[in-house]
């Protein structure tokens, strides 16, 4: 039977100090990224009231007027802090600009970190008192959630269980809250957002339920992706595919245009893009080749692929 819905998962047996119920997690949730790459993951670290006071503040940004947004908006930055406006960034190899708006929070890296980096400072929005505070409180939990998927991962690919901890904890991340408008003419090819794969290890999203998402299944069918109110879509990335040789998958997806008498709402989702330290090696892992699955690719860096990849999405120009 072909998969006609992403599979759905509970942190909460991987919390369990039963081995059983931990190793259950750890199989449901590796099989399903070398099946399909994508799943609905119910008992995560956000609470309903994080999540209420956190599209409250989203969508109070997104009311504010377009010149007001404007004035946080940094090209210097390559979009990687604060506002992204209308129709800017497209997906690799497309010309048209997705129809969403959106705005970026970044780490907040803990004194005693260790970077080789310097991160760019997160950007304050004066309008909203709240706005920066209940942002980077549901990051933490966004990537206290993240770390713990990695961890089921790295057990299912046969690593130590906390191999990504150092990588991730402090990485490049980024929390994406992203306003689709209401659609008012019929686009020109245009849609949410084109089809593509995620950059980072793995993406955790917030808002699926609204309806939209799209999952590229192996036989090249569009399924609905269609958690539950309260689970998190949690998804492969394109670092994570390369590191494991492909024995992970990054699936291709989208979002579509609602039907035409939907048109008049908006469309709130706020994705976390999971990524690590720059200078972890996404070399494909020795536990990952064989005969039968020889190494796919070069070796490189995560800060070296990053910037190869935002130059093909067109927020970096060179």
């Amino acid at each position: 039977m072909p998969i006609t819905n992403i599979p759905s998962v509970d942190l909460s047996d991987f919390l369990s100090e039963d081995p059983k119920r931990k190793q259950k997690f750890v199989d449901e949730i590796g099989s399903a990224y070398e099946e399909i790459g994508f799943v609905a993951l119910n008992h995560h670290f956000l609470d309903e009231k994080l999540v209420e006071e956190l599209y409250n503040q989203v969508k109070a940004f997104f009311n504010l007027p377009e010149e007001t947004k404007k004035k946080y908006e940094r090209e210097d930055l390559g979009g990687q802090r604060g506002y992204v406006s209308f129709g800017k960034e497209h997906a690799k190899g497309k010309k048209e600009g997705d129809l969403k708006e959106f705005w970026h929070f970044g780490q907040e890296p803990e004194e005693d970190a260790k970077l080789i980096e310097k991160y760019p400072e997160n950007i304050k929005v004066e309008e909203l008192p709240a706005f920066n505070e209940v942002g980077m409180e549901a990051y933490r939990m966004l990537e206290k959630t993240g770390i713990y998927v990695l961890r089921a991962l790295a057990l299912y690919i046969g690593l130590n269980e906390y191999y990504f901890d150092h990588w991730a904890s402090n990485g490049n991340s980024i929390l994406r809250p992203i306003h689709y408008p209401p659609i008012e003419t019929e686009p020109k090819g245009a849609v949410r957002a084109g089809a593509h794969g995620d950059i980072n290890l793995i993406t955790l999203l917030m808002g699926a339920s609204a309806g939209g998402l799209q999952v590229k299944r192996k036989d090249g069918e569009w399924i609905d992706a269609i958690p539950k109110e309260d689970e998190l879509v949690i998804n492969v990335g394109d670092m994570l595919e390369r590191h494991t040789n492909n024995k992970l998958r990054s699936t291709i997806h989208r979002v579509v245009n609602p039907p035409k008498e939907e048109w008049d709402k908006p469309r709130y989702s706020i994705p976390f893009f999971l990524h690590p330290r720059s200078d972890m090696r996404l070399d494909c892992l020795d536990e990952c080749i064989d005969e039968d699955n020889p190494k796919h690719y070069e070796d490189i860096t995560a800060g070296e692929f990053l910037h190869q990849r935002l130059v093909e999405i067109g927020l970096i120009k060179e």
